[in-house]
């Protein structure tokens, strides 16, 4: 059977995102690489892969996605055993605990640490340009309330959906590995169990095999 394709750069956090599934399961996949400064993202050939001209965008077969959780989910689905089953479908109240913290991730965790990531790392190292302080500080002040919230979330459970990984949880690692690396990481002290559960995370195989190959 021919690898699944995923097309995009590792260093890139949603590409990130779904090497991390793909890893979790032990798939055969082929990373395909495609080149910015080429633009590459805009040819006719990627643009017929994912029509707004982004990475990553992903091929099995026939089956032809783009969006990175989407992906994700479909490679979780794709390779789901009894001890791969990272969105529990099988059980309604735990499906829905997985659905929630991944919405959790997507609009809110993100939505606050993110623009850090850009901030501090992206824009100045990618693009020449300057962090903005104000930018940076209104984030953080986000990002703290949030932690706040994922601090009594996992005073009661182990992980973010219950006492069990699962794609919630794994959805967090790209841009939190990036925040990481920012002047701005030691804001997880604070936050004992928040950093526990990323520790977690960080011990995992599949994640300190991807980490190698995205270190900023």
């Amino acid at each position: 059977m021919a690898p699944v394709k995923v097309f995009g750069q590792a260093m890139s956090p949603n590409v990130a995102r779904v090497l991390v599934f793909l890893e979790e399961a032990g798939a055969d996949y082929e990373l395909v690489d495609i080149d910015f400064q080429a633009k590459e993202h805009k040819s006719p050939d990627h643009l017929a892969r994912n029509p707004f001209g982004q990475i990553p965008a992903f091929q099995d077969g026939h089956v032809v996605l783009f969006e990175s959780r989407a992906i994700a989910k479909y490679v979780a689905r794709k390779y789901k055993t009894d001890e791969a089953d990272l969105l529990r479908e099988g059980d309604l109240s735990e499906a829905a605990m997985v659905d929630v913290w991944t919405e959790v991730e997507a609009h809110t965790y993100s939505a606050a640490l993110s623009p850090i990531v850009y901030e501090c790392l992206i824009f100045p190292l990618m693009h020449g340009k300057p962090t903005d302080d104000k930018v940076v500080d209104e984030s953080l002040e986000k990002l703290r309330k949030v932690l706040e919230v994922y601090e009594a979330r996992l005073s009661k459970h182990r992980y973010l959906a219950g006492d069990f990984l699962s794609f919630a949880d794994l959805n967090h690692f790209p841009y939190t590995f990036y925040f990481m690396a920012t002047p701005h990481g030691a804001l997880f002290e604070s936050y004992p169990r928040v950093k526990a559960w990323w520790e977690s995370i960080m011990s995992r195989p599949a994640i300190q095999k991807l980490s190698a190959t995205m270190t900023p």
